[in-house]
């Protein structure tokens, strides 16, 4: 009897294993760039956590994992028997050719992990021999050239999604403009695209804001009609010389495809979309520009580069001693405005000088930096008098002639008058003019304060007190601290600490999703929020939470029956309620109210033991 009751056990553990099991699928041979399925079967619907595979380099995924459930139910002669089967699924692709194998994915069942297979796939062939097999595998190239959308598998070739980079100059002089254009061709439906520009050694460079909402339009290339539209352009200034290198950038893209064959479960629960989004790398290709050095430099070069003009006014020529005056000398054209020199103006010994106020009155657009760079000198003349200010010189190298230009504005002569002494400020800035008064400081005339020769601070009553409460606020710092540091130590302790705080922030991130219409991550992040605020209350390893151990430990920390029983009941709630049909938004906030109700219920009764 003993016998039978040992074989019915093992029978019974067999049974479980295989219900258990946990099963990677993937085509043992693939061409480079064809897309191809990777799925991974658990056979149990009690799933606690997906921890995805490691894909190799060489493998890109393209979409996933999108999770599918299997039910099904058999009667045997009066008996039935049941079975349950969870999917998660990939879409990827071979970059180059070579034997990849994908390992690592596993599940938490029970509390138990449990590994699947590993995958090897063989890819053959290579990118550039797939392009025209993509183009003719879409049934048509009509379709194909006027963007229709095409279905699920078909290959994205370097023809059908390409990105030119042009510069309207290849060969120029240090600081001379130069614009950069990013020009996305598409003959398939891209509806997302990012890049970033490096910093780029040797370029001062600028971005041109162009409109968030990208309009195409249609331009033939190599008789293809491409959808077409200037995704990004920047202004760069050469600050080196030589050959400076832009170097190539990958843009991520999305493209969406149509799914015909669509699974009735997956599309169930990836909300019924016969659409699915594919991840394309679109290389842009880098660009050498070569930079002349100026030739010698004269003296007073302004390091202006481009086409420039220069004026200046003075807001008035006769006025009295002490009494300010403005001298603005403007800079227009355009070029490397930003780095302009300020122009240096010749005044009469006998005027205080300040420094210019500068405004900026330049904006960037495609032939580098426009407008005017206005200098407001203000000046004060001291004594009576005629004096003149002379002209303002500006010397910068013109593209156009290839060669220096020196401008000169005209001079000024001011006429100054008898003054009374003090300075008439009425008509101008008290900003501008904040320094004339800290010129001379008045003579102190009071007789000041007398102290006797014994009375000082050292060794007084003040000082010894002074000294016994910094002595007594060290030590109090020095105890906290060191009962801070002692706390940081632990760390199961610091991770109970925090665990309430880490759990709210991902219920908030829940009730985002929820507020979004996104069931799956909805759900996925709740339970995220759950397990790990009992793991970290409870400072439990991942593969020792199961619902026996939770319930357990907490008893042991003295929480209530009633409370244990809340905490559970929202575990089962979120399962449940993650593939109940009907109402999702009711379904989503039943369950994140259960799992809050659950977690404020712990913390309180924790928190009063």
């Amino acid at each position: 009897m003993k016998r039978l009751t040992v074989i019915s056990l093992l029978l019974i553990a067999v049974l479980a294993v295989n219900a258990q099991r946990f099963t990677a699928k993937a085509p043992s041979q693939v061409q480079v760039g064809d897309q191809f399925r990777l799925t991974f079967t658990v056979e149990t619907k009690d799933v606690d956590r997906f921890q995805q595979p490691s894909f190799p380099g060489d493998i890109e995924v393209l979409m996933g994992p999108s999770v599918s459930q299997q039910s099904s139910f058999q009667m045997v002669n009066g008996h039935t028997s049941s079975s349950s089967a969870i999917t998660y699924t990939y879409i990827c692709c071979a970059t180059k050719a070579g034997s990849f194998t994908i390992q690592g994915a596993k599940v938490i069942v029970g509390g138990k992990a449990i590994a699947a297979n590993d995958v090897t796939i063989k890819a053959s062939g290579s990118a550039s021999a797939q392009s025209g097999g993509g183009n003719s595998g879409n049934g048509g190239g009509n379709r194909s050239q006027q963007g229709s959308m095409r279905e699920v598998g078909s290959a994205i070739s370097s023809k059908d999604l390409f990105i030119k980079v042009s510069a309207n100059k290849t060969r120029v002089h240090e600081q001379e403009p130069i614009l950069l254009t990013y020009k996305v061709y598409t003959l398939v439906d891209l509806t997302q695209l990012a890049g970033k520009m490096p910093e780029l050694k040797g370029f001062h460079t600028q971005e041109i804001q162009l409109p968030q909402q990208k309009n195409f339009k249609i331009e033939n290339v190599n008789g293809r009609p491409y959808r077409t539209v200037t995704w990004s352009q920047y202004v760069m200034f050469p600050q080196m010389t030589g050959k400076l290198e832009i170097p190539s950038i990958t843009f991520d893209g999305v493209v969406v495809q149509q799914n015909r064959n669509v699974d009735p479960f997956e599309a169930f629960f990836n909300g019924g979309s016969g659409y699915v989004e594919v991840k394309k790398k679109i290389q842009a290709p880098g660009i050498t520009i070569q930079v002349d050095p100026l030739p010698q430099r004269p003296a007073n070069f302004s390091g202006g580069v481009g086409k420039f003009s220069i004026t200046a006014q003075l807001d008035k020529t006769e006025v009295k001693a002490n009494d300010p005056v403005t001298l603005r000398v403007v800079v227009s054209g355009v070029g490397n405005m930003k780095l302009l020199k300020q122009p240096e103006v010749d005044f009469p010994k006998d005027f205080d000088k300040y420094d210019a106020k500068v405004t900026d009155k330049s904006k960037l657009t495609s032939n580098g930096v426009e407008g005017s760079m206005i200098y407001d000198f203000l000046i004060v003349p001291r004594h009576q008098g005629k004096y003149e200010i002379s002209p303002v010189k500006f010397t910068y190298y013109d593209v156009a002639t290839n060669g220096y230009k020196e401008l000169k504005t005209e001079g000024f002569t001011l006429s100054v008058a008898k003054g009374s002494g003090t300075a008439k400020v009425s008509d101008y800035s008290q900003e501008d003019l904040k320094m004339l008064n800290n010129d001379i400081r008045f003579i102190k005339t009071d007789s000041g304060e007398l102290r006797d020769v014994d009375e000082f601070f050292f060794e007084s009553p003040a000082y010894w007190t002074s000294l016994i409460v910094l002595v007594l606020v060290f030590v109090t710092l020095f105890v906290v601290f060191r009962k801070r540091a002692i706390d940081n130590a632990n760390i199961g302790k610091m991770r109970g600490k925090k665990a309430n705080k880490v759990a709210t922030k991902r219920l908030k991130k829940a009730k985002s999703l929820m507020l979004d219409g996104k069931d799956g991550l909805f759900y996925d992040e709740v339970l995220r929020a759950l397990w790990g605020y009992v793991g970290d209350k409870l400072n439990m390893a991942v593969e020792q939470l199961s619902r026996d151990n939770i319930c357990e430990k907490l008893q042991q920390r003295g929480v209530e029956e009633g409370t244990i029983t809340k905490f559970i009941g929202a575990l089962d709630e979120c399962e449940f309620e993650r593939y109940a049909p009907g109402d999702s938004k009711g379904n989503m906030n039943k369950t994140f109210e259960a799992a809050m109700t659950a977690i404020m219920s712990i913390e309180d009764t924790m928190k009063r033991k």
